[in-house]
């Protein structure tokens, strides 16, 4: 059912004639899984292994050689040549043959492990009820018209459309398929968009994402090829690999050769037709074969045989070269392809930013008597690290921000009012989440403020260990109050109380939307002298003003935080206890830029690399981010420069040929989005870069000039990749680049000394047979002069350094 989205649920329900409270029957089960097939993946034929090498030989070059081979031996056995002479040229060539195509098997069959790792996506096993029981079943099993049941962590197990809600909500991490940074809420209405992305579809439950809060019953309206991951697949399938520009190159150059190559081997023989007769040859046949040996030796002489060995090796060196930087490369060809790249469509979510919340401005009321009525504060720090210094609004930095009031109990209901955890691995030395982002950042938040009472504050928390470094500020507030009773967050109230007990004393730390905390405060907590003030409507517009500033012009994701004294003895929250708050501030939090990628942008402008930032998220957000990096500066806005799909999907044909030109930001984007933006890139002549690390992400990676995957992402973007960022940094693209330039000029200079070397010895063979001079060298000896005599000094030439100007040239055509 490809419209189930817009349609209510009854219609869902009528279409696949299922009774929600019973499920399907064994009879429409069967006849389900006859009309619409098994809930799986169809495996896919495999490119038989004999055609795999068979590939490696469609070369011109490499026929020629085979050619010659072959002649070679024909002629040693009609001369009556035995034993090892008769073997010795041709088994020479055929080994050089063998090797080089070794390599381009090896490369061809990681490609096609993209595919078989979709599968890790699928759901094992769901939760059905059918014939009016619940039961557990392989997911493989489901048919449309199923009723699935669904909590928190499960994956999805097909596309599915909510139909009943068991919980106060139900969020989805569907980052895999769209890139979005946060999870979504799902909601039961039908949706009213036209031409509606993965985005718009909040009733729809996508195959392979996973539950992160909450509980709710959905009808199968999808199985197997027909859902999202589905269509990945299928995009995957009909993607082919391009042609890389050095395999192009090669293969203008392998053409050029051979036309030479063919023309003087025609000459020679046509100009010594005459010497076919001469005695010392024993007859016009034996005179014809011997000038035809020559010109096979002319053919072996004029071949670069050590070329496909140096370039194989220069490659090789660069990719050594690039994994210091923490560049992986997949595919050897793709590190130079990097050099003449001349648009890099880069993912917005983990590549330009650091994919970790984090609060950036934290806003208090200072005073009521005393003015500025509101204080702002500015947080640094774009990791889960809880490295980070407070900042007043004059910019000066707060030396112990837990002695503020509004402060340290912002620090207290961001570590109480919280279901999230921060930890550090130490196997891969950072600071990890599990949870929702937004708590994280508020929990990240609370090691910042640090604790109250001590001089030596943050200088001691410096000295603990990374692990007990993770949550110690946090740890010590659990450990300060009792929590007694949880209210969990709900739509309708988009807030979350927690009812905590301490020293004989009970209170309420609420946090949620800015909206419903500040209509349900009646009083605010003063940060000059912690006082308790009634919330006057002046204090309250300006509140809602900076509210909208923050969400608007900087587009944060505000939430803002309140508590309550209560009387002592309670046990139990209630709805109608979340009024009479006394607010304590708003804090405004966003997924940062990392530091490194404004100069990383700006060398890219200088290569003459055009940068498109490409994301699910919306478009305001996307701009925000965009200005925060501070690359874009040269714009005076947006305007004709950044588009949805939707608006570009829209536009005559014309118009987005002359939009791709000029386009920057290209927001709601789903999977077909991205491809269409590669295919459309690529017809304009551009050499495309993409970036990425969702499963959403592998058509269009596959499908551009050079894919790069993020370290971080799943296990499909990195194999539909030919590169991968072992730190997801967008700087090492850059750096990449640079790299991939320096190959390609130390291939144009190894290529030019092997070719002058093959020159002399085609000039030599030339010469000496117009003049009748008994053979000078043969093809063995040629082979040897070009693939040592001349392969090594050509493999020095590749280990030159890059030029210092490399990033000042524009793209080579």
């Amino acid at each position: 059912m490809e419209d189930a989205y817009a349609r209510s649920v009854t219609e869902v329900l009528d279409f696949f004639e299922v009774d929600p409270a019973k499920g399907l029957s064994e009879d429409q089960v069967a006849r389900h899984a006859r009309v619409y097939g098994k809930n799986v993946l169809p495996e896919e034929k495999r490119t038989p292994f004999w055609k795999l090498v068979l590939k490696q030989f469609d070369d011109l070059l490499v026929k020629i050689l085979i050619a010659a081979a072959v002649v070679s031996f024909i002629l040693a056995l009609i001369n009556g040549e035995t034993g090892l002479t008769a073997f010795l040229e041709p088994s020479v060539i055929l080994m050089i043959l063998a090797a080089n195509a070794a390599v381009g098997v090896i490369t061809e069959t990681n490609a096609e492990k993209a595919l078989e790792e979709l599968r890790a996506y699928q759901a094992d096993i769901a939760t059905v009820l059918r014939n009016g029981c619940f039961s557990i079943l392989p997911a493989s099993e489901l048919v449309p018209g199923d009723i699935v049941e669904v909590s928190v962590g499960c994956k999805i197990p097909a596309d599915m459309r909510m139909i009943k809600m068991l919980s106060n909500q139900l969020r989805v991490d569907q980052a895999i398929l769209t890139g979005e940074s946060c999870s979504v809420e799902k909601e039961l209405e039908s949706t009213k968009a036209t031409n509606a992305v993965y985005q718009d579809k909040t009733n729809i439950l996508f195959s392979g994402t996973v539950v992160v809060a909450g509980r709710a019953r959905a009808v199968v309206v999808g199985v197997g090829a027909n859902t999202a991951m589905g269509s990945i697949r299928d995009s995957l399938l009909q993607t082919e690999d391009e042609v890389t520009p050095l395999k192009k190159k090669l293969d203008e150059f392998g053409t050029f050769l051979a036309k030479v190559i063919a023309g003087i081997c025609v000459l020679v023989w046509i100009v010594n037709i005459g010497h076919f007769r001469d005695p010392a040859h024993g007859g016009f046949l034996r005179g014809a074969i011997h000038y035809f040996k020559i010109a096979v030796a002319l053919a072996v002489a004029a071949i670069p045989e050590g070329l496909p060995a140096v370039v194989t090796t220069c490659l090789a060196l660069g990719t050594k070269r690039m994994a210091r930087l923490n560049a992986i490369v997949r595919s050897l060809p793709s590190v130079e392809t990097l050099g003449c790249t001349t648009v890099i469509c880069s993912d917005k979510t983990g590549t330009l930013t650091t994919n970790m919340m984090s609060v950036s401005k934290v806003c208090v009321v200072h005073s009521v008597e005393r003015g500025p009525v509101v204080s702002e504060y500015s947080v640094s720090g774009t990791t889960y690290a809880p490295e980070g210094i407070i900042f007043d609004s004059t910019g000066m930095q707060l030396e112990f921000p837990a002695q503020l009031p509004c402060l340290l109990h912002i620090a207290m209901c961001s570590a109480l009012c919280n279901e999230s955890v921060l930890q550090y691995n130490p196997d891969k030395g950072n600071y990890e989440k599990i949870g929702e982002s937004t708590e994280v950042a508020l929990r990240v938040l609370t090691e910042k403020v640090g604790l109250p009472g001590f001089d030596s504050m943050p200088s001691a928390l410096n000295m603990l260990s990374s692990h007990e470094r993770a949550s110690y500020c946090n740890h010590y507030w659990e450990n300060q109050f009792k929590k007694v009773s949880v209210l969990d967050f709900s739509r309708d109230r988009k807030m979350m109380s927690v009812l905590c007990s301490r020293k004989q004393r009970q209170i309420i730390f609420s946090k949620g939307a800015p909206e419903s905390i500040i209509s349900r405060s009646t009083h605010i907590l003063c940060n000059d002298d912690g006082q308790t003030v009634p919330l006057t409507a002046d204090i309250r517009a300006e509140l809602e003003s900076r509210f909208r500033s923050f969400a608007g012009k900087e587009t944060l994701r505000c939430l803002a935080l309140a508590l309550k004294w209560m009387p002592m003895g309670q046990q139990t929250l209630s709805f109608a206890d979340e009024k009479d708050l006394t607010f304590i501030g708003l804090v405004g939090m966003l997924d940062p830029p990392r530091e490194e990628v404004r100069n990383a942008m700006l060398s890219c402008m200088t290569a003459g690399i055009r940068v498109i930032v490409v994301t699910g998220d919306n478009k305001s957000t996307a701009e925000s981010i965009c200005q925060k990096i501070g690359a874009f500066d040269h714009l005076v806005d947006f305007s004709g420069r950044s588009f949805t799909a939707t608006e570009f999907e829209e536009l005559p044909a014309l118009q987005q040929a002359l939009a791709l030109q000029r386009m920057a930001i290209f927001t709601r984007v789903e999977p077909s989005h991205k491809r269409m933006l590669v295919e459309a890139l690529q017809h304009q002549n551009e050499v495309v870069a993409m970036t990425g690390d969702g499963v959403n992400d592998a058509p269009a990676l596959k499908k551009a000039d050079i894919g790069i995957a993020m370290g971080s992402g799943t296990a499909v973007a990195k194999s539909a990749a030919d590169m991968v960022l072992a730190d997801d940094n967008f700087a090492t693209i850059v750096a990449a680049v640079a790299e991939g330039r320096a190959i390609y000029n130390n291939t144009k200079q190894f290529i030019r000394y092997m070719i002058s070397s093959n020159i002399g010895e085609v000039v030599c063979i030339f010469v000496a047979a117009v003049l009748g001079i008994p053979d000078t060298l043969a093809p063995v000896q040629l082979l040897w002069v070009n693939l040592v005599t001349d392969g090594l000094p050509a493999t020095a030439i590749g280990f030159n350094k890059q030029d210092s100007d490399v990033m000042k040239a524009k793209p080579r055509e």
